[in-house]
Parts: structure tokens; C-alpha cells; sequence
């Protein structure tokens, strides 16, 4: 079983910058890919931004240029670093990784347990 632990939410100001860590835990796996995934009320889970092992990214068009997704392969663990905060990125965000077991074919994918972010004055 694989385990994504979240931390780094909060209430922001518009304008204002938080940074979301999200940390794997288990054993026997290979990550294909980390990211995030945001869901505000009423509205559908999206994509926020991605990145694989050789640290290619991809971010949603709404949020490139103001945040930036990293990852630590040896922890391993995903931040993203977001700057220029909006109320309209106001959402649960979700940390997802999608993973392989050793010595088996196939991905399993799994979700964190969702951190609040709130951009108000």
C-alpha cells in the first residue's frame, strides 16, 4: 500500500505565495508520475500540474508561470511552490502519484487525503 501525505495549506491574500508538500510512503514501488489536482466546490477535480522522474513537467494553462511543481526522487516527495495566488485558485488540492510494484506490469494510482487552500482579503 502506498501513502501520500499532504501538508502546506492555508489562507492566503490574493497576490500571497504557499507551498504544498505531499510525501510517498511504502515500499517495493517505482513512481511514474507525481502531481496535483485541484477540485473546488462544485466543480470537477482538475489537474493543477504534473512531473515524471526525468522531471518533465505540465502544468494547466491557468496556473503556468505562477507555479512551479518539483520532486525529490530519493524522500521521494512533490512540492509545488505557488506565487500569484488568485481567489479563483481557492480548491481542496489533492496530491496523486501513479505507481508500479516491483516485479509486477501495470500502474496502481493513488490519492492523498486533499489539503484547503483559500485566497481571500
Amino acid at each position: 500500500q502506498v501513502q501520500l501525505v499532504e501538508s502546506g495549506g492555508g489562507l492566503v491574500q490574493p497576490g500571497g505565495s504557499l507551498r504544498l508538500s505531499c510525501t510517498a510512503s511504502g515500499s517495493d514501488f517505482s513512481i511514474n508520475v507525481m502531481g496535483w489536482f485541484r477540485q473546488a466546490p462544485g466543480k470537477q477535480r482538475e489537474l493543477v500540474a504534473t512531473i515524471i522522474g526525468g522531471g518533465r513537467t505540465n502544468y494547466a494553462d491557468s496556473v503556468k508561470g505562477r507555479f512551479t511543481i518539483s520532486r525529490d526522487n530519493i524522500e521521494p516527495r512533490v512540492d509545488l511552490q505557488m506565487t500569484s495566488l488568485k481567489p479563483e485558485d481557492t480548491a481542496v488540492y489533492y496530491c496523486h502519484t501513479d505507481i508500479t510494484r516491483t516485479g509486477f506490469v501495470g500502474s496502481e494510482a493513488y490519492w492523498g487525503q486533499g489539503t484547503q487552500v483559500t485566497v481571500s482579503s
